[in-house]
């Protein structure tokens, strides 16, 4: 409703089709793990709120259930390419300078990467600390995310050698369609 003397516009909203063809089978493992994290996060809602009891487990997972859902989440977009990046001064770059600092993105994710994993593979191993709320070793946690940083590092390996094999990249060569990330060659 508009105040009299005001004009009214009318916004059109379009509807553009939902693109999931650059998902995976293996993606559906973060949204998995997200309902899972709703469903704890629910329940405790539920039992503090409504039954004003709640239950005392439903904290502490919610919490690692969030880890696990961002660094399978972090997995997934290495393999998409849609980690955070500077852009903006790759264009102003020549397109040898362009490549030569996608070699060293890539080479720096790699080394990140696999350092992590092995300090959460070390981490992993050296805990004895159980969680509070039930009798599980935190130690999975840390190897939960020792897992998906090694995975993370595999698959920065793979997308050096693409970007390699074919020499462009969507940061060397941006108005070319990016067939890395869907897979498709």
């Amino acid at each position: 409703m508009t105040a009299p003397g005001m004009p009214q516009h009318q916004i059109e909203l379009e509807e553009e089709p939902i693109d999931l063809s650059d998902l995976r089978w293996h993606d559906s493992l973060v949204l998995l793990v997200f309902w899972l994290l709703f469903s704890v996060v629910f329940l405790q809602f539920f039992t503090r709120y409504v039954l004003n009891d709640s239950l005392g487990w439903t904290e502490e997972i919610a919490r690692y259930l969030l880890i696990a859902v961002t660094f399978i989440g972090a997995v997934m977009a290495v393999r998409k390419q849609s980690m955070i990046a500077v852009e903006i001064f790759y264009r102003w770059f020549p397109r040898g300078l362009r490549r030569a600092l996608q070699f060293g993105v890539d080479l720096v994710s790699i080394i990140f990467y696999g350092t992590m994993a092995m300090t959460c593979m070390r981490l992993a191993q050296r805990t004895r600390q159980k969680m509070v709320s039930i009798e599980v070793s935190k130690s999975y946690v840390y190897w939960g995310v020792s897992i998906c940083f090694a995975c993370m590092c595999l698959l920065a390996i793979w997308i050096l050698i693409k970007h390699l094999r074919t020499g462009t990249s969507h940061l060397i060569d941006p108005e070319q369609p990016d067939e890395l990330a869907t897979g498709s060659e």
